[in-house]
């Protein structure tokens, strides 16, 4: 499932044609994805202009001049593409394939200073969209009880450190937590956890002083690294103009079990907690 990274890709991709544009007509080619679609979607959308395009964790949020805010998740395999004037390649990335027409579920008809068509395309439809009051997104389902973002002024050492106290989970598993910090997943907790040498399987009460503040350097270096490459494409994820994220290339210990480990030679090790793979350097991870 995208990240942060992939998330924040994507959001880059769609605001310069977005922001600002009149939602001209909106065509629901089926009644759900992995939710139904709010009532009258397509009306409470259309004629609307999108103000802002934001991000809230692993979410895209398009706040409309209505009042409302158009959430969107991409779920395992979603992902928007740009048709139009404003179609364009930001960056040198390796090109995916194009998505399957037939998996063409919601379509955006935009009119601005750059007319486009934007597709969302979702083969497993794992993802969906809502609507809901602006004011009132940090209580509604999808948000409420989510914690700090992990690149905004509401994320600090103080603030990780108190989400952990006194919690004797691993810390693997309490960072995938969307109530401690929003937007992480399985990919950047294990690099994260690398790159501060703290063992998956500590504590995350344990974790505190110079540790917690390493810790929190690295969250936020590994994210910004892997916004910079485009995020990691593992299967499914393509930025707006196809592009493929590279970051999988720079991997330190997910997905390379039984590899040498870059700093000591060791082999990486794979173990399973909370149903999910963990990667990790026995030898480098405390």
């Amino acid at each position: 499932m995208p990240e942060l990274p992939e998330v924040e890709t994507v959001r880059r991709g769609l605001a310069p044609v977005m922001e600002g544009a009149l939602i001209r007509s909106v065509e629901a080619r089926r009644p759900d994805l992995r939710f139904a679609f709010p009532d009258g979607f397509a009306a409470r959308l259309t004629g609307q202009r999108i103000e802002q395009l934001d991000r809230r964790g692993k979410y895209l949020i398009a706040r409309l001049a209505s009042g409302e805010s158009l959430i969107m998740h991409l779920g395992m395999s979603g992902r928007f593409t740009i048709a139009g004037a404003a179609r364009g390649r930001p960056g040198l990335f390796v090109q995916a394939q194009d998505g399957d027409p037939k998996h063409d579920h919601v379509v955006f008809t935009l009119e601005g200073p750059t007319p486009a068509l934007v597709t969302y395309n979702d083969p497993r439809r794992f993802g969906f969209m809502d609507l809901a009051i602006a004011g009132g997104l940090e209580t509604c389902r999808h948000f409420k009880g989510m914690g700090p973002e992990p690149l905004g002024n509401g994320f600090s050492p103080a603030v990780l450190k108190a989400a952990l106290s006194g919690k004797s989970a691993p810390i693997k598993t309490a960072l995938l937590d969307q109530r401690v910090v929003a937007g992480l997943g399985n990919i950047y907790v294990c690099e994260a956890l690398f790159r501060a040498g703290i063992a998956p399987r500590r504590k995350a009460g344990s974790v505190s002083g110079k540790r917690c503040g390493q810790l929190y350097a690295e969250i936020v270096a590994v994210l910004r690294d892997a916004i910079e490459a485009g995020g990691s494409t593992l299967k499914d994820f393509a930025a707006t103009d196809g592009a493929l994220g590279y970051f999988q290339l720079r991997f330190d210990v997910y997905d390379r079990c039984d590899a040498p480990c870059r700093r000591c030679g060791g082999p990486i090790k794979r173990i399973v907690q909370s149903g999910r793979s963990t990667f990790f350097c026995p030898r480098c991870q405390r």
